[in-house]
């Protein structure tokens, strides 16, 4: 099983399935507009710009679930976004993360990357790094800067293009 198995809702409301991502390197976010970490969407728009070339790709997902600080629709969040921080790499439709009424997705990257201590997604900004296989390589902290990740996300693509060229 891979990640390409899922499928999610976009924010205006269509069905994507994650198998449109095959053979690009991921970055799977869960987000949200009136947090601490709020800015670190600037950083991750800056790591899709420099790398969307390269078969790389962030995902967003909005939740509501840590002190209710993703409380707009989905329209509203893609407005902030963009406005805020020029954002243009996908937010998808509002999700929860934890819980029996978590997406599939993110109980499959809970599983394949766990806590330190938990499984569960512990507050907003928990990135995973997926390889261009889909297969979960690596959880960050939401605490971890974007540009914490870009060595690791460098090698990754580098890795992949290397395979490639085999």
């Amino acid at each position: 099983m891979s990640i390409y198995e899922f499928s999610v809702q976009t924010a205006a409301g269509t069905d994507k399935p994650l198998a449109d991502y095959k053979g690009k390197t991921l970055i799977i976010v869960n987000t949200a507009s009136k947090c601490g970490l709020t800015p670190q969407y600037e950083g991750l728009q800056k790591l899709y710009e420099k790398y969307q070339t390269q078969n790389f790709e962030i995902l967003g997902f909005p939740s509501n679930q840590f002190m209710k600080q993703e409380p707009g629709t989905d329209a509203e969040i893609q407005q902030f976004c963009q406005l805020n921080f020029g954002v243009t790499f996908p937010i998808f439709h509002k999700i929860d993360v934890n819980g029996s009424k978590a997406h599939p997705l993110f109980k499959y990257l809970r599983k394949k990357a766990s806590g330190l201590f938990l499984n569960s997604i512990k507050w907003n900004f928990t990135k995973f790094l997926v390889n261009s296989q889909g297969k979960v390589i690596k959880r960050y902290a939401p605490t971890t800067k974007p540009e914490e990740m870009e060595q690791d996300i460098k090698n990754l693509l580098n890795a992949e293009v290397a395979t490639i060229e085999l």
